[in-house]
């Protein structure tokens, strides 16, 4: 996959790095901007409930918000490499920074979901590149004996975003309103993108006339956005009985195969599909997506279940949500350092499981839980995300030649965000269908149902008004058994990953894992 990464860090003709307090200056800047793009992924899941109410929508639809931008995001990436060629990394850094400011604050003022959701893909647009271009830069101002220390600054924007982003996401909903969550990025974006331009202009990439694949890129962009609407709209369709839907299927698996056919035959394809020919990389690759996609899920679902079922505004479902990010911040170095020392695939699989167990205790969850009880689980369960993640990055990448580290690096990260945001649609369709399904399984099976209507009417109740309290009772355990139910799920799909990456061979070599963005 064509990324920033294949950009060289520094030519011989360049001028020399800055130094001194616009050094650090410039990493700031930098990190700041992979920051905010990074932020963005998370700032909204605690926020759709919020987002929904207002539109006058379903909260399913509200995720359109979290998806519609996350697939902008993961197809615009390929084209990085691209345009760093064609225009400089400098000026599309600032560019795309300019308009991740300007969508930003268009989201805010969406007066409807369908404007929202175009202004969110083409923030994801403009996002897209931000993040390698981040990474990129910063390893051209700053000198090889302190790159990694650059290195480090922005991969810590990458870890401390997501804790962040619920945090923030459900303060701004309670205190001043939804559009903040996007109007706080603007003054940001304005900053980084003048500083950067000031700065950095000076230190442009050198320009070339490189071909894109506009073939691949434009099969890419139909087959993903057929299955994303196709899942966004299933529902509310009724999935295959749909006309619209079985033309987006149909559209979606020929656009994939003509796209598979195209990337694997093209002479300079968008995607270097043939990285998948190295089983390591294909095993650690299907085995990130599967976990990840596990987990996107249910940190989606999961302010969803407590803002609608337990009563949690939310700012508090943004602390509850958080808490899984603090513990990961804490054990990332140790997993790092264990990466180098162990088999990865050890260290994968541990991570997994315990992930898995962690879930299979929160689905055991109950509306009578209170914030701790909660809480907890989400704070071990935070410990093997690190033992996850990092390693299964290490495995890929030491499964791959050297020479082909950039592009497996922007594929994994492709496969990666695209599976988060396809999790997050099917993940609220089978809990919406699961929790109409409990409601009208309760129903059929509810004993005593005259005895509890004959103690909400001796409350005062009208006979509809006791009618309606004990239909809410059972919807609202119906939406519990059906959160149950997914988080069962989502464990078995972390045993599965955990399987899987077993199929990896025990790799040859410690990967640079500093190409992934």
């Amino acid at each position: 996959m064509a990324s920033a990464q294949a950009v060289p860090a520094r030519a011989a003709s360049e001028p020399a790095p800055l130094s001194g307090p616009a050094m650090i200056f410039a990493g700031l800047i930098l990190a700041a901007a992979n920051f905010l793009v990074v932020l963005d992924t998370t700032i909204a899941n605690v926020s759709v409930s919020n987002i929904a109410g207002a539109l006058g929508v379903s909260p399913s639809q509200g995720t359109w918000v979290i998806t519609s931008y996350a697939v902008a995001e993961a197809v615009v990436v390929p084209l990085t490499g691209w345009l760093s060629a064609r225009f400089g990394a400098v000026r599309v850094f600032v560019f795309g920074m300019i308009g991740f400011g300007i969508f930003s604050f268009l989201c805010g003022l969406a007066p409807s979901l369908g404007l929202l959701v175009l202004f969110r893909i083409l923030q994801g647009a403009c996002g897209g590149p931000l993040m390698p271009l981040s990474q990129t830069l910063l390893l051209r101002v700053f000198p090889k004996e302190k790159a990694a220390a650059a290195t480090g600054l922005w991969a810590m924007t990458t870890l401390i975003a997501p804790i962040l982003g619920p945090i923030l996401g459900g303060a701004l909903c309670d205190s001043v309103g939804w559009a903040f969550i996007f109007w706080i990025n603007v003054p940001i974006a304005i900053a980084c993108a003048w500083f950067a331009w000031n700065l950095l202009k000076g230190h442009e990439t050198p320009l070339a006339k490189a071909k894109v694949d506009l073939v691949g890129l434009g099969l890419l962009v139909v087959w993903v956005g057929a299955l994303q609407i196709m899942l966004d709209l299933g529902k509310e369709h009724d999935w295959f009985a749909s006309p619209m839907i079985i033309g987006l299927a149909i559209v979606a698996v020929v656009g994939f195969a003509a796209f598979l056919i195209w990337e694997l035959t093209a002479e300079n394809p968008i995607v270097d599909l043939r990285v998948f020919r190295h089983r390591g990389y294909t095993a650690a690759v299907i085995t990130l997506s599967v976990a990840f996609g596990a987990f996107f899920g249910i940190n989606v679902l999961n302010p969803l279940w407590l803002q609608q079922n337990m009563g949690y505004t939310a700012t508090w479902a943004g602390y509850v949500s958080a808490l899984l990010g603090v513990t990961a911040v804490m054990v990332a170095p140790l997993a790092a350092g264990m990466s180098a020392k162990f088999d990865a695939r050890k260290l994968v699989f541990l991570g997994l499981i315990w992930m898995a167990v962690m879930t299979f205790f929160r689905a055991q969850a109950n509306q009578q839980m209170g914030y701790f009880d909660i809480a907890h689980w989400l704070l071990f369960q935070g410990f093997g995300m690190p033992f996850f993640f990092v390693p299964v990055t290490a495995l890929a990448l030491a499964s791959v030649r050297v020479e082909e580290t950039a592009s497996a690096a922007g594929l994994m990260n492709f496969c990666r965000t695209l599976s988060g945001a396809f999790a997050t649609s099917v993940v609220t369709t089978v809990w919406a269908d699961g929790a109409s399904r409990n409601h009208n399984e309760l129903s059929g099976v509810l004993n005593g149902a005259q005895g509890t209507m004959d103690q909400l009417k001796g409350l005062g109740m009208s006979a509809d008004q006791a009618r309606g309290t004990l239909d809410n009772m059972v919807q609202s355990q119906g939406v519990m058994l059906a959160t149950n139910q997914v988080f069962m799920a989502m464990a078995v799909l972390f045993v599965v990953a955990a399987t899987i990456v077993w199929l990896a061979p025990k790799p040859t070599r410690v990967a640079d894992t500093s190409a992934v963005h």
